[in-house]
C-alpha cells in the first residue's frame, strides 16, 4: 500500500518550470514515447514528462535511457543500476540516487544499495557491484586510477560506459527540472528503508523483464557514429541509440543555442577533466561577461547546466525566459548542454574500443 501511495505520487509530480503534454493530447511522436514508458516501466515516469515540450529531444532522451540501461546485452541489470546509482551520485542527483538504490534493493541487497547511495562504495559486500560503482563515481574523472584497467569485460563497455553517459546527461536534466528527492524527505533513514523494500518490490518485474534490443532506435531518423562515441561500437542497440539521439541532440542545440554560447561551452568542456565547478558562480559570471548580451542569459543557464547543474534556479530560468519564453526551447537549451557534458565523459573511455 505505501509503494502504490509513493509510485501514485511520483506520477502526479509537478515538473518545474514548463508544461508538459498530456497523455490524452500527445502528438505522434510524443505519444510513441509515452507508449513504451508505459508499457516498460508502467507508468510515464517525470523523466520523460519534463522532455515532452519538445518531441525530438524526448525521443532522444529515451531512445539513450533505454537501450543502454533497460535491454539485453553481455552487462547484468544489477551491474547497470549500480553504475546509475553511483554516477548519480557524483551528479549530486538525489532524486535519481533514491531511483537506482531503489533497483539495487530488490537486484542486490538493501546493505550494498545504501553504500552505494551514501557515497561508501568501499563498504559494498559484492565485489563486482563495489568495482563496478567505484568506477562509474569517478566515470566523468579521466585521470582517476581506476580507469586504467576497468573493471568490466571489453563486451559490457558500449552498455556500461553507455550507462553512464546516460546518467551524466539525465542527472542534470533531473536536477534542473525536478525537486531533489524521489521519496519525502521527512521520512528518517528507518523509514526511508522501509519504503524502498516496498517500492523494490513493486517495481521488481520491471527491472527483471528482458527487453529486446532496438524497440526505441525506430524513433528518430539513422545517423552516423560520432568517432568520440566509438566507446558504443560493441552493442548495436547501444550503437544505434547514440548515434541517432546524440544528432538529435545536436539538432536541438543548433535551434535554441546561440552559437557563441554553444562554442563558449564546447571550449571550456575540451579543458574539462572532472573537475567539480565549487560553490561559486564567479567563473560562471566571468565567462558570460564576454558573451554578446543578447546571449548572457542562455550562456549562464548552458554554463551551470553542464558544469553544475544543481545551481540552476528559479532566477537562473526567469532570466534565460526573458529573451526566449518557450517551454521548448528551455528543454533543448539544457538537453544540449546536459548532452554536451555527457558526450564529453564518454570520450574518456575510449582507449581499448578504437580500432
Amino acid at each position: 500500500m505505501v509503494a502504490r501511495r509513493v509510485i501514485a505520487s511520483v506520477v502526479q509530480r509537478q515538473v518545474k518550470y514548463v508544461k508538459t503534454v498530456p497523455v490524452a493530447t500527445a502528438g505522434d511522436l510524443v505519444a510513441a514515447v509515452y507508449r513504451q514508458a508505459a508499457d516498460e516501466m508502467r507508468l510515464v515516469v517525470p523523466p520523460v514528462l519534463l522532455h515532452s515540450p519538445s518531441p525530438q529531444t524526448l525521443a532522444a532522451y529515451w531512445m539513450l535511457m533505454r537501450e543502454t540501461l533497460m535491454t539485453a546485452g553481455a552487462a547484468d541489470r544489477l551491474a547497470k543500476e549500480a553504475v546509475a546509482a553511483a554516477v548519480s551520485v557524483a551528479n549530486i542527483c538525489p532524486y535519481c540516487v533514491d531511483m537506482h538504490s531503489i533497483g539495487m534493493y530488490d537486484l542486490a541487497n538493501e546493505h550494498d544499495a545504501e553504500a552505494v547511495a551514501g557515497d561508501r562504495v568501499d563498504e559494498v559486500a559484492d565485489p563486482r557491484v563495489r568495482d563496478l560503482a567505484a568506477w562509474a563515481r569517478v566515470a566523468h574523472q579521466p585521470d582517476a586510477a581506476v580507469h586504467r584497467k576497468p573493471p568490466f569485460a571489453e563486451a559490457e563497455r558500449a552498455e556500461l560506459v553507455g550507462v553512464a553517459v546516460s546518467f551524466h546527461y539525465l542527472g542534470r536534466m533531473v536536477n534542473v527540472f525536478l525537486s531533489n528527492f524521489l521519496l519525502p524527505p521527512r521520512l528518517g533513514p528507518r523509514a526511508r528503508r522501509r519504503v524502498k523494500q516496498g517500492l523494490s518490490l513493486a517495481l521488481s518485474p520491471t527491472l527483471r523483464e528482458i527487453r529486446p534490443v532496438g524497440r526505441a532506435v525506430a524513433l528518430l531518423p539513422d545517423a552516423p557514429l560520432p568517432a568520440d562515441v566509438a566507446w558504443a561500437r560493441g552493442h548495436p542497440g547501444v550503437a544505434a541509440a547514440a548515434a541517432r539521439s546524440f544528432a538529435a541532440f545536436e539538432r536541438a542545440g543548433a535551434r535554441s543555442v546561440p552559437p557563441a554560447v554553444r562554442q563558449l561551452v564546447q571550449e571550456r568542456l575540451a579543458q574539462w577533466r572532472g573537475e567539480e565547478a565549487g560553490l561559486s558562480r564567479e567563473w560562471c559570471e566571468r565567462l558570460v561577461a564576454d558573451l554578446p548580451a543578447p546571449d548572457q542569459a542562455a550562456g549562464r543557464l548552458a554554463l551551470l547546466t553542464a558544469f553544475a547543474s544543481h545551481q540552476v534556479d528559479e532566477d537562473t530560468v526567469r532570466e534565460f525566459r526573458g529573451g526566449e519564453p518557450r517551454d521548448a526551447a528551455l528543454v533543448e537549451v539544457t538537453a544540449w548542454a546536459s548532452y554536451a557534458a555527457a558526450r564529453r565523459v564518454g570520450s574518456f573511455h575510449l582507449i581499448e574500443c578504437a580500432s
